[in-house]
């Protein structure tokens, strides 16, 4: 299959040699090993590459196997002398054909056991990302095993300048948390390109002191490119696709005056004070009230007219205009992403859908108030789920799940307007920062009896455990919760 001599103190040479994966399965690896060696692979060392639970397992085997060295805990690049570091990763393809990463990247741990080092460009992290060797393959789960899975591209990877300035910004937020000894308030959402995920078997298992005063337990992390930043990192540097995205940032030498929030929020909060109605008329696009008006305005504040932000895309930033009444209330709650039921009864906390949502996402909300016929801009804020927020979302999260997983109960009642059903789950009034109600304003339910009320189709339900549906439902963040966070920032500035 491959020419086993490569020269590793060459980056090129290694990313040649690499090259010669391209197309072929981790069956065909193990296979050219026992070609080329004579030596048979053990079906111990065949299940334990296989093994789904087993983190790294893929790496590994190209690691031995391909490249022929042992996996270790070396804290120098894998390739010492080429200073290339070996990243076999997953991509996923969706119903549309659209690429994306399958998780984040993890770099490389970070220490409490001693001080952090300020400069990035000297720290371990750097040593271990500056020139990556990436190795994609199709994690395509119709196939039987891991191993049938194809290995599709191949590349040796560095950030470009623009993306550097913005990971060194991270690094510079990270470290400053763990100096002042809050690790333990670490959130992947905190920054942009570079995050800083929980690392260990399980997140209650692999909790540690902290190196700095006053030395309180925290998770164990480890320094990753978020899962957003690797999908556009695949879709744009490596398969080179056609970009559509708009920069708003389009001269890396701003992010040597100010940081990346700084000159977000500046471009929008120098319009504070302007009515919706005037911002179309400066920005030239029809007043119409429609309810698309208020986040486009937003784009072009920023400099762009789409909802494509090359920047946001890279850091799962999610923007949504924020209208308050005259009072400064907020009649709608905030949408999550929808989920299902037989997912969701089978999810822990740490590994599920809403947890990996809210940890990873950053959202920008732009804040317009009611001013007799108009909106009024207020200013905007790029913020993030706190640590101690996610913990409430947990015991908020596994009170729905519980309910979901004991039995949703559901008590019909008529009325003018033909029946009323209601369930047992968890109501807003019972929690402070989430709760779920339908995802669609159609009504679908079918009970165990057969029995159908609603005005949608089966198409606007969700599945139940017992087998009986229900409308389609999402989580949603707390109006009240919104409106506290932003009188909160607003105060603090």
């Amino acid at each position: 299959m491959a020419k086993y001599e490569f020269d590793d103190g060459n980056p090129k040479s290694i990313e040649e040699y690499a090259k010669q994966l391209l197309g072929k399965s981790f069956y065909d690896v193990i296979g050219w090993k026992i070609e080329r060696d004579c030596n048979q692979v053990t079906a111990e060392q065949v299940d334990s590459y296989a093994n789904k639970h087993r983190k790294g397992g893929l790496g590994n085997l190209l690691e031995n196997v391909y490249f022929n060295y042992k996996s270790n805990s070396d804290p120098h690049a894998d390739f010492v002398k080429a200073g290339v570091e070996l990243k076999v990763t997953p991509y996923e393809k969706n119903k549309k054909g659209e690429l994306r990463a399958g998780e984040r990247l993890v770099l490389t741990m970070i220490s409490y056991n001693s001080p952090v080092e300020e400069d990035f460009f000297k720290s371990h992290l750097w040593e271990k990302c500056r020139l990556l060797l990436l190795v994609y393959y199709l994690r395509d789960k119709t196939l039987k095993s891991n191993l049938m899975y194809s290995i599709d591209y191949v590349t040796l990877f560095t950030p470009p300048a623009k993306d550097l300035e913005i990971i060194r910004q991270d690094y510079r937020k990270i470290i400053e948390k763990i100096k002042a000894g809050k690790a333990e308030e670490l959130s992947e959402g905190d920054t942009i390109y570079l995050g800083a995920c929980t690392k260990g078997a399980t997140a209650a298992k692999s909790i540690v002191p902290q190196f700095y005063p006053p030395y309180t337990l925290a998770k164990k992390r480890a320094f990753c490119y978020k899962n957003s930043y690797m999908t556009y990192v695949l879709n744009q540097y490596i398969v080179n696709d056609v970009n559509t995205y708009e920069e708003i940032i389009t001269d890396p030498a701003e992010l040597e005056k100010k940081s990346f929030e700084e000159i977000i929020t500046n471009k929008i909060n120098q319009y504070i004070g302007t009515s919706d109605e005037m911002l179309c008329a400066i920005f030239n696009r029809e007043y119409n009230n429609n309810k698309a008006q208020w986040i486009e305005l937003a784009y072009r504040m920023l400099g762009i007219k789409s909802n494509r932000a090359e920047e946001f895309a890279k850091a799962n930033i999610v923007p949504k205009a924020i209208r308050l009444d005259e009072k400064g209330s907020l009649r709608e709650n905030s949408p999550l992403p929808q989920f299902s039921f037989i997912d969701l009864v089978n999810e822990e906390w740490e590994d599920s859908t809403l947890y990996e949502y809210l940890s990873e996402t950053k959202f920008l909300f732009v804040i317009y108030q009611k001013h007799n016929s108009n909106y009024i801009l207020k200013g905007c804020m790029l913020w993030n789920m706190p640590a101690k927020d996610l913990e409430k979302v947990k015991s908020e999260w596994e009170a729905i799940r519980d309910v979901a997983r004991t039995g949703i109960e559901f008590q019909i009642t008529s009325s003018a307007n033909g029946p009323i059903v209601k369930n047992n789950l968890p109501k807003k009034s019972d929690a402070e920062i989430i709760h779920i109600r339908p995802h669609t304003q159609k009504r679908y339910y079918q009970f165990a009896d057969g029995s159908i009320i609603g005005n949608g189709t089966l198409s606007d339900s969700d599945l139940l455990p017992n087998g009986e549906r229900m409308p389609k439902q999402s989580f949603w963040l707390n109006n009240t919760y919104i409106v506290d966070l932003i009188n909160q920032r607003m105060t603090e500035n």
